[in-house]
């Protein structure tokens, strides 16, 4: 009998790396491997069985139907890498391959082209309500006069999120003789001009006069239901909406009441918050309602785009095995062990502070006037480090994560800084007092240009047995653990305030994990228009919570008496 690729392989010792790859790659891909490694293809694993076989491999590389879970990771005993052949990571345990020093790379350029063309095409057609179209002419019916559509030409499309994907729409819109504007914290305005592309300072402000709208950022807390019943009242009602990104940054419910009651005219999709829609679901309904041309997550599904990703994540999986650098690694840079040892911890603390400076200081680019400057402080032995370029990948990683489609490694860490307009500095603090900790950190950020008297926003923490500690945030000491999704409260100290904010939670059905009272630092100066008394009595409460947390949990926190700033943090 001819041997099949799904049969087992034969049982003999084999000097050679073993890749497993469970899922259909372009055969380009695999023409890399297989001179090197043994490759076994192993199509419809079960999670049991991906958890009984994968002891004998060191690389694993899937698209999005495999799940990498930590107690596949924690099996994989010899794993050295698991390859993404596409974007997103969101099937494999990243934490998980980090703490086991597992290599996560994917290919982040392969498929943008079609990610963006896809958009384009769900923007065409349901501006010329082409599924409808298409679906009456095979039933025999010729609809004409209902299926009148508008001209892209002359319109404004406005774009969240201004990445690699985002500014290939924005060119392909202009050349359909489009107006484009774009909202994006952390655009460089150099290259959105040379794109032709006008940036808006917050997402209110565009939604009133765009009559197209794509979305093309992460899923986090911050941008889940980004687009809500609000922000679909401020649109036009002949605005349509399009979802090539992640299923969930529009509110499902809220875009179908939208297209029943006719306050917006139609919407492309191409992702849904469970795929496929389950039956009964809102998404379901969505995705069978007549005013939305729906597509099954096509937007990377392309011949040269499967080709473009498979050649670049075998091409790292190469690199890898044999013990050089990865282009795209979406976990932690690669350094000598030793080094990777001492540094992991404040890798990690560094990505986490970065990720918390863009969710509670610039929530929106009014907070981010202009560009940034920050400066890393490294306490301790940290301070004695020769080699930092991983904090700095990990602090580039963090500030752009929430609010881009951007991986970022030690490898191109310093274009996307670039890029997007971020300076940072690096000081050795080798005089510190408090050596209390090896792995301590301080976070400033000035805006650009500085002056006398501008204060810097600051982040402080420190790593302790593997756990990571926020010891200062702004002006307020803390010591809380950054993970999970958090509320902070900016508020006055007084008696009550707990009880208020709690009762708010929980008539909302939000679990408090912890909290934490932080403190002033009266040393710190500061920037608040209060009054001395006033400022005395400030005070940040730091909560852990579970559920979600809406933006009517969010007003609702606003609304209390005493509270002056509220931000919603997922780390």
């Amino acid at each position: 009998m001819t041997p099949h690729a799904m049969s087992e392989p034969l049982q003999f010792e084999s000097t050679r790396p073993r890749i497993l790859i469970p899922e259909k790659v372009s055969p380009d891909g695999l023409a890399l491997l297989q001179p090197h490694y043994d490759v076994d293809i192993k199509l419809s694993l079960s999670a049991e069985d991906l958890v009984s076989i994968i002891p004998a491999y060191q690389g694993l590389i899937v698209r999005s139907e495999t799940k990498v879970t930590a107690e596949v990771l924690q099996a994989g005993r010899k794993l050295k890498v698991v390859a993404r052949a596409g974007v997103g990571v969101d099937n494999i345990d990243v934490p998980a391959a980090t703490a086991q020093g597992i290599i996560v790379v994917n290919s982040p350029s392969g498929n943008i082209l079609a990610a963006a063309e896809h958009t384009i095409t769900l923007l065409l057609a349901t501006a010329r309500n082409i599924g409808r179209a298409d679906g009456t002419v095979k039933q025999g019916l010729w609809e004409r006069s209902k299926l009148v559509g508008v001209e892209v030409g002359h319109k404004k499309l406005g774009i969240v999120g201004l990445g690699k994907v985002g500014l290939n729409v924005a060119r392909m819109a202009k050349g359909l003789g489009m107006t484009v504007i774009a909202v994006d914290p952390y655009a460089n305005p150099d290259m959105a001009r040379q794109a032709g592309v006008e940036l808006a300072t917050n997402l209110k402000e565009i939604l009133p006069v765009i009559d197209f709208l794509t979305i093309h950022t992460p899923l986090l807390a911050t941008t889940m239901d980004l687009i809500s019943k609000d922000e679909l009242r401020m649109m036009k009602p002949t605005a349509r909406v399009l979802n090539v990104a992640r299923g969930g940054v529009y509110n499902e419910a809220a875009l179908l009441e939208a297209l029943d009651e006719g306050y917006i005219a139609g919407a492309g999709l191409d992702v849904f918050t469970s795929e496929p829609p389950a039956a009964d679901s809102v998404a379901h309904t969505l995705a069978s309602h007549p005013k939305v041309v729906a597509t099954p997550h096509l937007g990377a599904s392309t011949v040269e785009a499967q080709e473009n990703v498979s050649v670049d994540v075998c091409t790292q999986v190469v690199a890898i095995l044999r013990g050089g650098l990865p282009t795209s690694a979406v976990n932690a840079p690669i350094i000598l062990p030793e080094e990777y040892n001492k540094l992991q911890p404040a890798v990690l603390l560094v990505e986490k502070m970065g990720s918390l400076y863009t969710q509670h200081f610039a929530r929106n680019k009014d907070r981010m006037v202009g560009g940034r400057k920050f400066e890393l402080v490294y306490h301790g032995d940290l301070a004695g480090m020769p080699n930092t370029k991983p904090l700095l990948a990990a602090l580039i990683k963090g500030l752009v994560s929430s609010f881009s489609e951007t991986y970022v490694n030690i490898v191109n860490a310093t274009l996307i800084a670039k890029e997007k307009g971020i300076t940072i500095s690096e000081t050795h603090d080798h005089d510190s007092k408090n050596q209390t900790y090896s792995n301590a950190v301080t976070l400033r950020s000035y805006p650009t240009p500085t002056g006398s008297g501008i204060q810097a926003q600051v982040i402080e923490g420190y790593a302790a047995d593997r756990r990571l500690y926020i010891s200062k945030l702004d002006r307020f000491h803390a010591a809380f653990r950054p993970e999970g999704t958090m509320i902070i409260l900016h508020n006055y100290d007084e008696p009550g305030k707990i009880g208020g904010v709690g009762t708010v939670l929980g008539s909302h059905g939000i679990n408090i994990r912890f909290m934490q009272v932080a403190s002033l630092d009266l040393a710190s100066g500061r920037n608040t228009p209060l009054t001395s008394e006033q400022a005395d009595r400030e005070a940040l409460m730091i909560l852990g919570v579970d559920g979600d947390v809406t933006e009517p949990v969010m007003e609702g926190l606003r609304a209390s008496e005493g509270v002056l700033d509220v931000s919603l943090v997922t780390l």
